[in-house]
């Protein structure tokens, strides 16, 4: 793993697949892994980065926002990250030399007007909302115009980093898909997808976090295995680096896949599926208390919290297309 500054790459400029151009949203509705605006139900149960590793962390986690969408609350750091990623989206769409820090702070306020339309949003600036805080009271300190002034100096961290004068992204907000031959339907959005002129793959994710500790870097890095692996799937190449940017400290993490690597993450995918079905088929999801559970809005309906679950929603998951997959045992 390797920190790394300014890039020069330049790629292509023809779109592949479904590029989205709304933002990610960080809310249940629709869920964290699909662009603002996103609200089709895809054709069929799949599974993304973000549902992967929320069943993981909690299988229960998992029913309630894929099965259940039970609503979550969101907050003034989503909301930052969602900002963010509108701006760097859409400093791509102007012409290279137009790509500077002064045409990006520029577009903060109006990605920041469309996303204020969102009453939910709005409401977190209201006098008495809170900001970065785990479930109940929090902290009302926080004036917009400072937060403003916050997610500008995650944009102006960008700048330190890469050039956008000198990248022309190949996808911005892309859906990449991929069945496997088992039938696991595989989908995500791709924050930017970079292609050189010898064909070379970078995939790129923006995150207003800091970068993790090097004991945690394998899980920052499932969500990028996970792209690669569908777009090996799709186009036949390794991407050659994946790239996530860490603009809360200004730093970047990359990473080189191998094919032996990607298939080994293929089987790692195939058994959460399984696991998933089982868990469908008996309704059986239980919960993972950990720490996280600090931040979870779920938790009058946590069994580890004293809570009950309601009835299991057969219903909601047989109209989501749950009861055409049988249960399937994998080596």
């Amino acid at each position: 793993m390797t920190a790394t500054a300014q890039d020069s790459a330049q790629t292509g400029t023809a779109q592949t697949g479904t590029a989205r151009s709304g933002p990610p949203t960080e809310g249940a509705a629709p869920p964290p892994d699909r662009p603002a605006g996103e609200t089709a139900t895809p054709r069929r149960p799949s599974l993304s980065p973000s549902r992967a590793a929320d069943f993981k962390t909690c299988p229960l986690l998992y029913r309630f926002r894929t099965i259940d969408r039970l609503p979550e609350r969101r907050s003034p750091a989503a909301v930052r990250g969602t900002l963010v990623h509108a701006v760097l989206e859409r400093l791509y769409d102007l012409p290279a030399r137009d790509r500077t820090l002064e045409a990006a702070r520029g577009l903060v306020g109006p990605a920041w007007e469309e996303l204020r339309a969102d009453p939910e949003v709005a409401a977190l600036f209201a006098e008495g909302a809170g900001d970065d805080q785990p479930v109940g009271p929090s902290l009302e300190a926080r004036s917009l115009q400072a937060w403003l002034a916050s997610a500008g100096r995650l944009v102006e961290t960008y700048f330190r980093l890469e050039d956008p004068s000198r990248i022309e992204p190949h996808g911005r907000e892309q859906l990449v898909e991929v069945t496997l031959p088992d039938g696991l339907l595989l989908r995500g959005y791709v924050d930017r997808l970079d292609v050189a002129p010898n064909g070379a793959l970078r995939v790129v994710d923006y995150k207003t976090g800091s970068m993790p500790r090097e004991a945690f870097e394998s899980k920052a890095l499932f969500q990028m295995k996970f792209y690669a692996l569908v777009l090996w799937r799709t186009r036949g190449v390794v991407a050659s680096q994946l790239k996530l940017i860490y603009l809360g400290d200004g730093d970047a993490l990359t990473y080189a896949p191998d094919e032996g690597e990607l298939v080994r993450f293929e089987r790692t995918l195939q058994a959460i599926w399984a696991a998933i079905e089982r868990a469908v088929a008996t309704g059986d999801f239980r919960p993972n208390r950990t720490r996280l559970c600090d931040w979870c809005d779920h938790q009058a309906l946590c069994p580890s919290f004293g809570g009950t679950p309601p009835p299991f929603p057969a219903e909601a998951a047989a109209a989501a297309g749950w009861s055409t997959l049988p249960v399937v045992e994998r080596d």
